[in-house]
């Protein structure tokens, strides 16, 4: 009976551990997906290429790209497109994507 009890913990713990990698692994995709948005203007994972006026996001402090997101959003900072982009995003979103790009390595 002891025997039976404790496989049926052991079962739980490992289902409570999968779930727990299950929601760890969605919430890394879903913060990726956001990241890729940015992949039209700001390249493949951020990097642009050599000599672009637009710049390459990947190991940007997460604080800066934050604060000139934000910039945009407002209109306190000027630009062409960003400025209409920005306003799509919520602030969790866009702390998420700073956060990626600024854990990302050149």
């Amino acid at each position: 009976m002891r025997t039976r009890i404790q496989l049926a913990a052991a079962l739980l713990l490992g289902g409570a551990a999968s779930a727990t990698l299950a929601q760890d692994a969605s919430a890394i995709l879903h913060t990726r997906a956001l990241a890729a948005t940015c992949a039209n203007c700001h390249g493949t994972d951020g990097r642009t290429v050599d000599g672009s006026a637009i710049p390459s996001l990947v190991g940007m402090p997460k604080s800066y790209m934050v604060m000139q997101f934000k910039a945009f959003k407002d209109g306190s900072r000027p630009a062409t497109v960003m400025h209409q982009l920005s306003k799509g995003f919520t602030d969790q979103q866009i702390d998420s994507i700073a956060t990626y790009f600024a854990a990302t390595k050149r």
